[in-house]
């Protein structure tokens, strides 16, 4: 749970400051993909996968399961939910 509550609170405080500093104040940039980094090596990333996206409404576009850019991969919903389950 502390992994996801402080996850969810990087991405909200980063995307404010994203607002608070843009030049485009009628239409600022925000984050609009998460890029979920170690996912193999923790067990909690499911947990904070699924409370990333679902508080900040953005989708994890790709995980990381290695230290290679060729293993970011896109996200399998059939890993994720098998890793719930366990």
């Amino acid at each position: 749970a502390l992994v996801g509550n402080e996850a969810v609170d990087q991405i909200s405080k980063f995307n404010q400051a994203l607002i608070d500093h843009t030049h485009l104040q009628s239409n600022p940039h925000v984050i609009d993909g998460i890029v979920l980094t170690k996912f193999d090596a923790i067990d909690d990333k499911v947990g904070a996968a699924i409370s990333m996206t679902y508080t900040t409404d953005k989708s994890i576009v790709f995980v990381g399961t290695g230290q290679q850019y060729q293993d970011l991969k896109t996200i399998n919903a059939d890993v994720v939910t098998e890793a719930l389950l366990k």
